[in-house]
């Protein structure tokens, strides 16, 4: 009996990988305009970051910004849901925008800021608002 463990062959064999569908979901990039709203804590009032969206390429994200450290990172999941929700009831992006900004309430940990919608000319302009704080 030999002290060593026998190979599994398995482990020689490529990795095929099948993509399979998922939920809809929006383009999470576009470098066409895009409209954004900013949102805040329901605590204290600071920002944690902004959702955008862009009808031209369907597309709308969650944006954390960077100095709201990981509390604005773990909120991303409540607005990426939502977004997922708007898309899986066939909301065009600017109607979920509107959706998630007149919700007073929500149920995560920040609200959208009456007031702060606005334009931007495509989600990467978000993207730096939301690292240069």
């Amino acid at each position: 009996m030999s002290g060593e463990r026998p190979i599994n062959p398995r482990f020689n064999e490529d990795v095929h990988l099948n993509l399979v569908s998922g939920p809809p979901r929006y383009r999470n990039h576009t470098d066409k305009p895009v409209r954004y709203f900013t949102v805040v804590d329901k605590e204290n009032g600071a920002v944690l970051g902004y959702v955008w969206a862009g009808d031209e390429d369907n597309a709308a994200a969650w944006e954390p910004r960077k100095a709201g450290g990981p509390r604005a990172a773990n909120e991303g999941g409540f607005w990426i849901r939502r977004l997922r929700s708007a898309k899986e009831r066939g909301l065009l992006p600017s109607q979920a925008l509107a959706e998630l900004l007149a919700d007073p309430e929500p149920a995560g940990k920040g609200r959208g800021l009456p007031g702060s919608l606005t334009d931007a000319p495509n989600a990467a302009a978000v993207e730096t608002l939301a690292q240069s704080e």
